[in-house]
């Protein structure tokens, strides 16, 4: 019987590979978030289903982007070692100016932790992982980041949390057409 050989991941320093399994699971909460948020403007006391098919997109970019590191993982050789996804604090929102605010946050940590993966991976000279950041995240990050800034912007114009008219228009107008856009 012949040994089995041994695997062992060229130039992908363990830094890299456990920075990697922690922003599959930012990505993974990410999602989660997202998928409450759809949820709580998809019930009938909300009712809003503009931002409810806002946020599950949303969501679905995420789980995407979790399993786009996945697969980057396994075929760099790493591990997959994934964190519990905690449940987060808030499955209610006072109005939908909130609910955005709460996601552009959420979204800037995640962005932040891409940035740093970056760094890292620029300094463990890593050109692999710096060019799939580069190519597949990063540019994707900012531009929606943007999208929800534009969001809120609208909704504070529109005085949306004093008017729950306002907050129904703008999900009309802005993210009606959120299914075309990605």
């Amino acid at each position: 019987m012949t040994a089995k050989a041994s695997y062992v991941p060229q130039s992908y320093h363990p830094y890299c590979e456990a920075a990697i399994n922690h922003q599959i699971s930012l990505e993974l909460y990410a999602a989660h978030r997202f998928e409450v948020t759809a949820s709580y403007f998809h019930s009938q006391e909300v009712a809003l289903k503009h931002f409810a098919q806002f946020f599950l997109q949303q969501a679905s970019q995420e789980m995407e982007h979790a399993h786009r590191l996945m697969e980057l993982q396994n075929q760099r050789g790493g591990r997959l070692c994934l964190q519990d996804i905690s449940s987060h604090d808030r499955s209610c929102w006072e109005n939908c100016l909130m609910a955005m605010e709460c996601a552009l946050h959420l979204k800037m940590g995640v962005n932040q932790s891409l940035l740093k993966l970056h760094q890292l991976a620029v300094q463990m000279r890593d050109a692999n992982l710096c060019d799939f950041l580069k190519s597949d995240y990063l540019f994707q990050q900012m531009k929606f980041i943007q999208e929800l800034e534009g969001h809120i912007t609208n909704l504070r114009q529109m005085e949306a949390p004093e008017s729950g008219l306002a907050e129904d228009l703008c999900a009309k107008l802005t993210l009606g057409d959120s299914k075309k856009k990605n």
